[in-house]
């Protein structure tokens, strides 16, 4: 089991696909999701990561918040959130967690609160079909009628669906379908709707209903581990290239070598037949007396 992620939804969009389909998408925003502290099973009892994701001023936290950020040297966070771990998939605090998390294709569930629609009736709240519009019915048309029973059991049940508050609780919907991430700007894209508004924050984890994706990245999408991969992959690349030059160059030099040493060769069968078409020839007749 490994950690999931902080993120801020940023609203709805569509996606159109390379073979014409269009999918509707949310966004979620990752806002420097980093390890704020660690639950150890020696320490407290059990394995997990606290998270801090979003920025807020050090005026506008509480001191006894400004020492737990400062003990993880990290920024002041806007959202906390922990995180059940297993003890081999712990995160060092300090650590910042990037979109590479997830991957495109796998399933996630994805925690929010509601947006609240205050106090509702029965008809907007769970959905009653109200009473008649004629027959007798004159101000009671969206009504949710009888509650119970008659003198037994003589009360209304708990749990009645009746009118009340609506909203604003913590909802889950499980099995959301990753269709894009991008790791630079820090964006997740979930097909379908998230629970809450824009600028609400919402929690993601592995779909606990489909089977653990062999290729996740355990225990998480690093930023530290992305940078020196990048890093060592600049390096390589600086190498090959320093590598093809002095080949290049080699080969240059080699050719110019062979060029010149076959300009000496020319050079040096022109003077041998200089030297063999000067040399003056003896008379056949001999000597002239």
């Amino acid at each position: 089991m490994r950690s999931g992620v902080i993120a801020k939804k940023l609203g709805m969009t569509r996606l159109f696909m390379e073979d014409g389909r269009q999918i509707p998408v949310t966004v979620l925003a990752m806002e420097g999701c980093q390890v704020v502290s660690q639950r150890t099973g020696d320490k407290d009892g059990y394995n997990a990561v606290q998270l801090g994701a979003g920025s807020v001023r050090a005026k506008n936290t509480s001191k006894p918040m400004r020492g737990h950020f400062a003990a993880a040297k990290v920024e002041p966070k806007r959202k906390l959130a922990e995180f059940r771990v297993s003890a081999d998939n712990l995160i060092g605090v300090g650590e910042e967690i990037t979109a590479d998390h997830y991957f495109e294709g796998q399933f996630v569930d994805i925690a929010g609160t509601t947006i609240g629609k205050g106090f509702a009736g029965a008809m907007k709240r769970h959905n009653f079909g109200g009473l008649r519009a004629s027959h007798g019915v004159s101000i009671s048309h969206r009504s949710h009628g009888s509650t119970g029973q008659c003198q037994d059991p003589g009360r209304v049940f708990k749990g009645k669906k009746m009118a009340g508050h609506m909203g604003s609780v913590r909802v889950t919907t499980q099995n959301l379908q990753v269709i894009k991430t991008d790791s630079e700007r820090g964006l997740i894209m979930v097909k379908g709707a998230v629970p809450g508004a824009k600028g609400g924050w919402v929690t993601i984890k592995d779909a606990v209903k489909k089977p653990f994706p062999e290729s996740a990245i355990l225990p998480a999408a690093l930023k530290s581990a992305a940078e020196e991969a990048r890093r060592a992959a600049d390096e390589a690349a600086a190498q090959a290239a320093a590598e093809e030059e002095a080949a290049r160059k080699a080969a240059e030099e080699a050719a110019a070598a062979e060029q010149a040493a076959a300009l000496e060769q020319a050079e040096a069968e022109v003077e041998a037949e200089k030297s063999e078409g000067g040399a003056p020839e003896a008379p056949e007749g001999g000597e002239d007396k």
